[in-house]
């Protein structure tokens, strides 16, 4: 597949095919044989609660939880529950089935827009990359990612558990707020773990390491457009228990913070 098909390929996978009322069905990546990417399934299970939704209304929350490995061969049905129906918050509760048994779940809060009391953290000084110098093997993915200090993580030493990466669409997104946070949902799953395992580096046989997202947490500022480079930061306060756990933010090129995100997950050393 071309480099410009990346994220076509990826929009066609979040075009859900409605099957009944608040029911849906959800496809993967053609050629796909390993457990599926959990960030396409929080994109995809945003994008059925988005269906059952008042289009006045965009997401500012979700909180998932990952049940257990998603077949790449078997198609997903998203059921969605509506939970609430309030004057400025709407609350959906989606279900993801897969050969009869719950893979994953989530809740998700939508908002009419508000107007109020605002601040935020400052973003790093960073720039973001230009486009036209990265290497052919970064164009791989619906996401273009360039990261911050790479080659302090070219080696396999312990380093701090702390990651700064530029991400942005590998091709053009529509103009749909909705989508574009479906969007930024399914590349925030990227890196997380990863994050968590920096200290440990040179310490454990990555065929004998079990990794898997636990649950997910995404808190949605500001509407976002991926057509634009954004700062994704991330810090890992604590592993315990075979469990890493990450936190994240997501800042535009110009230091608006959009997103915030955090995931709990599994690095078990076997």
């Amino acid at each position: 597949m071309s480099d410009a098909n990346q994220l076509a390929e990826l929009l066609d996978l979040l075009d859900l095919e409605t099957i009944e009322h608040n029911l849906y069905r959800g496809y993967h990546p053609p050629g796909r044989t390993r457990r599926l990417f959990g960030g396409q399934i929080i994109a995809q299970a945003l994008m059925a609660a988005c269906r059952t939704v008042p289009d006045d209304r965009l997401p500012h929350s979700l909180h998932a939880y990952f049940l257990r490995p998603g077949d790449p061969s078997v198609p997903a049905l998203f059921e969605v529950e509506r939970i609430r129906e309030g004057k400025s918050f709407t609350t959906r509760r989606i279900v993801v089935v897969q050969n009869g048994k719950a893979i994953f779940n989530m809740d998700a809060s939508f908002q009419l827009p508000e107007k109020g009391l605002e601040h935020q953290l400052d973003m790093r000084a960073f720039t973001p990359p230009d486009e036209a110098t990265l290497v052919e093997g970064l164009k791989q993915r619906p996401f273009l990612s360039w990261r911050e200090d790479h080659k302090r993580l070219s080696g396999e030493s312990p380093q701090e558990p702390t990651q700064h990466i530029w991400i942005k669409g590998n091709g053009i997104a529509p103009d749909d707020a909705r989508l574009n946070l479906a969007l930024l949902a399914y590349q925030s799953d990227q890196a997380l773990l990863g994050t968590a395992r920096l200290p440990h580096r040179g310490k454990y046989d990555h065929e004998n390491m079990q990794v898997a997202s636990l649950d997910h947490s995404i808190w949605f500022h500001h509407v976002v457009n991926v057509n634009d480079w954004l700062l994704y930061s991330l810090d890992s306060p604590i592993a315990a228990g075979a469990r890493g756990y990450t936190r994240g933010t997501i800042h535009t090129a110009d230091g608006k913070l959009v997103a915030s995100c955090m995931q709990e997950g599994l690095i078990r050393v076997r």
